[in-house]
């Protein structure tokens, strides 16, 4: 029976971004299991412009906790489950491994745990802009200027606008003041599951040499690395997509033989 993938967004996002990675791998004989975190379930733009109430306390263990339930339901049978995480999603998965949801997990472009820092320009920008303390639980909106700079610096206008007309939403600023706070503390001596880091050359979020250390914070042998080259953190969906869900393929596979060996 095929592997049960649960892919788990990031920030700014919701499941729909997902929608690429599901069909591939539904066609492919997987199950696929895509939800959005709590108060980003619906179409972007009307998420954006009807932003839901409360959206500014959405705490990351709140997510957490939800996407435990559904790995938890989604065991009842012998199947491996792997975790596909982008961003915060990156983080979520590898905090899922360490409580010992899922049998194997996959971090693209992913927040890193333990306070783990990259001295890198745009990764403080971005940090600083959204965990600003002096904005309360008042929400990040984002803007298309911004999902341009941040998320889509590689692509051209014209596609990063028409990228966040689909995708993009607002997000609470708690979830990545929460990222450097306890609940973004896993203890990687606790986990032994295989784990898949992937990065983008080019990514103005999580730099490359930010998922490298975390990949290597890791036992020896235990996380791969691979970095895809003039990519930014639309790194699942910017043009050239195939290339990174390719290879996300081509890692599961190995995976799941390795595992019934």
């Amino acid at each position: 029976m095929k592997t049960t993938l649960i892919f788990i967004h990031g920030m700014f996002q919701n499941a729909g971004s997902w929608d690429n990675w599901l069909k591939y791998f539904s066609n492919k004989g997987y199950q696929c299991i895509a939800e959005s975190w709590p108060l980003h379930e619906g179409e972007p733009s009307e998420l954006r412009n009807d932003i839901p109430p409360g959206l500014g306390d959405l705490r990351l263990d709140e997510v957490i906790d939800k996407f435990t339930a559904i790995v938890e339901n989604a065991t009842g049978d012998d199947r491996s489950i792997v975790l596909v995480g982008h961003s915060v999603g990156g983080l979520i998965v590898q905090s899922l491994l360490s409580k010992g949801y899922g049998n194997a997990g996959i971090c693209i472009s992913s927040v890193a745990p333990n306070k783990m820092l990259a001295f890198d320009w745009g990764f403080f920008r971005n940090s600083i802009s959204i965990a600003n303390p002096f904005k309360g639980d008042e929400p990040f909106l984002m803007t298309k200027q911004g999902f341009h700079q941040n998320f889509c610096n590689t692509m051209t206008r014209l596609q990063s606008d028409a990228a966040y007309e689909k995708t993009a939403t607002h997000d609470s600023r708690n979830i990545l003041r929460d990222c450097m706070m306890e609940s973004g503390e896993i203890d990687l001596d606790n986990t032994n599951k295989q784990i898949l880091f992937i990065a983008g050359e080019k990514d103005q979020i999580i730099p490359p040499e930010l998922n490298k250390k975390n990949a290597d914070a890791y036992h020896q042998g235990q996380a791969s690395f691979e970095e895809f080259p003039n990519r930014g953190h639309f790194i699942c969906n910017q043009p050239g997509w195939e290339e990174i869900v390719d290879s996300t393929f081509n890692w599961i596979e190995k995976f799941s033989v390795e595992v019934t060996l």
